[in-house]
């Protein structure tokens, strides 16, 4: 079993799911992508098929896969990235800031494969 996983769990509030992705796109994500073929090596955005099956706790979800767990424990560098993609700072803090406020819950969830053979 390998823990280099990692399940970024967040219910947004009623309503500010548009905006949230809108933003998280903007900004979050491209940051991210950076970071792919370095420390991550997968990411995988993800949200409930219907409204209400199984459980409402999230509403939005980013599975991210690192390199090893050295990557997922070491240092991101998202700062840098961000300057460097967002030359705007004040504007892409504020609109950071706006994202998390349309955040009723998050919380990260590391997981690992399971052999089953």
């Amino acid at each position: 079993m390998t823990g280099k996983s990692v399940w970024y769990f967040y219910k947004v509030k009623w309503g500010a799911q548009d905006e949230f992705l809108a933003l998280f796109r903007k900004n979050h994500y491209p940051v991210l992508k950076a970071q792919l073929g370095g420390r991550i090596t997968a990411i995988r955005p993800l949200v409930p098929v219907y409204h209400g099956d199984g459980r409402a706790d999230w509403t939005f979800v980013m599975e991210l896969t690192f390199r090893d767990a050295a990557a997922l424990v070491g240092p991101s560098g998202e700062d840098e990235i961000a300057r460097r993609l967002f030359p705007d700072q004040e504007t892409f803090k504020r609109e950071e800031r706006r994202r998390f406020e349309l955040v009723d819950a998050h919380w990260d969830v590391p997981v690992a494969d399971v052999e089953m053979g």
